[in-house]
C-alpha cells in the first residue's frame, strides 16, 4: 500500500475511534522507511482540550484495527497524542479554539508577526498584530489568508 493510501486509511480508522464530538483528528504522520520500523503518530485535539484517557482510548481501538487489517506488516510504533505547542495550527477548529491567545504567524515569504488571534473563518484569520515603536506597543487588526501563511504557532505565556 502506498503511503498516501495508508495515511488515508489510518485517518479513516482513527476518526471512527473518536466518539466524543468535541474531539477531532488533527493529523496522521507516518515516519520511517517502508520495510523498516515505522512510527505512526496520530494527533488529536478537542474544543475544550484533550485528556490522556481520550488518547489512550483512541490508541487501543486504532491499534486493534491496524492489527486486524494488517495495515502495518512491518514492526511499527503507534503514538496518539495532542499536537502540543511545537505543532502549528492547521485546522479551522484549532484556530477557533485558540482565539484570544497569542500567536506567531510566519508568512510564506518568511516575515513573522506576533499578536492575539481574534477570529478565524474558512478562508482566513485575524490577528491583532503587535508593532513596537520606541516604548509604545500598537495593535493593528490584520487578516491573513491561510494560503499566504507558512505556519501559525501558539505562543507560550508565563504571565
Amino acid at each position: 500500500m502506498q503511503e498516501t493510501d495508508l495515511k488515508g486509511e489510518i485517518v479513516r480508522l482513527a476518526e471512527a475511534q473518536i466518539e466524543d464530538p468535541a474531539l477531532f483528528l488533527v493529523d496522521v504522520v507516518i515516519k520511517g522507511l517502508a520495510g523498516g520500523k515505522q512510527k505512526v503518530i496520530v494527533l488529536l485535539d478537542g474544543d475544550q482540550g484533550i485528556t490522556i484517557d481520550d488518547c489512550a482510548k483512541v490508541s487501543r481501538g486504532l491499534g486493534v484495527e491496524l492489527e486486524e487489517r494488517d495495515l502495518m506488516p512491518e514492526a511499527y510504533t503507534l503514538e496518539v497524542s495532542s499536537p502540543g505547542l511545537d505543532h502549528p495550527l492547521i485546522m479551522l477548529r484549532q484556530f477557533q479554539k485558540n482565539i484570544g491567545r497569542r500567536v506567531r504567524v510566519t508568512l510564506s515569504e518568511g516575515e513573522r508577526v506576533d499578536g492575539e488571534l481574534l477570529a478565524a473563518t474558512d478562508t482566513d484569520f485575524e490577528v491583532a498584530v503587535e508593532t513596537k515603536e520606541k516604548k509604545k506597543v500598537t495593535l493593528t487588526p490584520t487578516r491573513f489568508a491561510y494560503a499566504d501563511v507558512e505556519k501559525t504557532m501558539v505562543l507560550v505565556s508565563f504571565k
